[in-house]
């Protein structure tokens, strides 16, 4: 009989500085890790949620994740959603969902002894990444310094948050003196504005060849997506779908015309979803974007055929490089997957973790499918 077991932990840690974008601030951010051992062979998988959504793994989805068959990731995702059915799809579900995603991927790819974007078909090797950031808590001089880091590092785009009660006109010149006229400027907002505030945010800005702005209204907002879209300067992409937790949710916003680039997050949608709503830009023309989570997103993002760029954002990126063996870091502005690697090449520092803990449990069966 084989025994398989399943580890799923939530650490807190603290920002580096206070943080704030237009419609929240933070001082930490919660990661929750998955871990699935089978016969000698572990799969890591990982989400960025509350530490409830570590509870909700252990309590509702580490029973199907453990019988899972692990040639079949898409299948378990399957088991997954009907298992949740009456508790809810999106938020914590979702995350939860994601994160074992991402390890059974990752544990399949390890078992055949192959990195993951193998096992998924490289189209790529590398994408582009872009340096995010520049929080509305920042002081004018923090933004100039963490947006000219970027430029030095290699980026060829960078993003700022606006939305809060500031110059923000006044601030988005100071992001593009910081990084000069060849690296391109993308704006969020996370939803502040009503369409018509977006709008004239939008002509505020345009001065600046802001080439990307992210939720100019909340991205349930559909028709004010559109609105926006559609009356936007020239040369300004319309971008959300970050908040996408299934296939359904990019179906309807692409339906919608609501953007010019799609946004997923494997870390909310799993990978399973990912490679689905990659499928779906496909089929419209529609270029797709990866949010957050660059380690989570190195080797898939260079085997779907539509992304055409990576988040590189701040929090994520400090705390997989300071919490995980195999983090991605960014050559020229590119992430390259290691192809020395068997699934992703990610490892939990767990020592280095530990002082962060607010959740871990073990759950174990005997028997499972080998």
């Amino acid at each position: 009989m084989e025994r398989a077991t399943l580890r799923v932990s939530a650490f807190d840690i603290p920002t580096s500085s206070p943080e704030s974008d237009g419609t929240s601030a933070w001082n930490s951010t919660v990661l929750v890790t998955v871990e699935i051992e089978r016969s000698g062979t572990t799969g890591f998988g990982y989400t960025y949620a509350n530490a409830s959504t570590a509870l909700f793994v252990k309590e509702h989805l580490a029973a199907i994740a453990l019988d899972a068959d692990p040639m079949s990731p898409p299948a378990a995702y399957a088991a997954m959603e009907r298992a949740v059915r009456n508790l809810g799809r999106e938020g914590v579900a979702a995350t939860a969902i994601s994160a074992i995603d991402a390890a059974l991927w990752d544990l399949k790819a390890k078992i055949l002894e192959m990195p993951l974007v193998t096992l998924l078909g490289a189209l790529r090797t590398a994408v582009d990444a872009y340096g995010s950031g520049g929080f509305t808590s920042y002081s004018p001089s923090e933004l100039a310094r963490q947006m000219s880091e970027w430029r030095r590092a290699g980026f060829s785009r960078v993003k700022m948050k606006i939305g809060r009660a500031e110059d923000t006109a006044g601030r988005v010149r100071i992001a593009r003196e910081a990084i000069g006229r060849e690296v391109e400027l993308f704006v969020d907002a996370n939803g502040a504005y009503d369409a018509n505030e977006a709008l004239a945010v939008a002509g505020a800005i345009a001065s600046q060849d802001v080439a990307w702005f992210e939720e100019p209204v909340t991205s349930d907002d559909l028709d004010g997506l559109r609105f926006v879209r559609e009356r936007a300067p020239r040369g300004m992409r319309i971008a959300a779908g970050e908040y996408g937790y299934r296939a359904r949710y990019f179906d309807r916003m692409l339906a919608a015309g609501a953007v010019d680039t799609l946004q997923a997050d494997a870390s909310r949608c799993g990978i399973t979803g990912f490679l689905a709503a990659s499928a779906m830009c496909d089929a419209r023309g529609i270029p797709l974007s990866a949010h957050c989570a660059p380690s989570l997103h190195t080797h898939v993002a260079c085997a779907a055929a539509t992304v055409v760029h990576v988040e590189h954002f701040h929090d994520h990126d400090r705390i997989e490089r300071m919490l995980m063996d195999g983090a991605s870091v960014p050559l020229n502005g590119k992430l390259v997957p290691d192809s020395s690697v068997r699934g992703m090449g990610l490892t939990l520092k767990r020592g280095d973790a530990e002082k962060f803990r607010k959740f871990d449990a073990r759950i174990s069966l005997e028997g499972s499918r080998s």
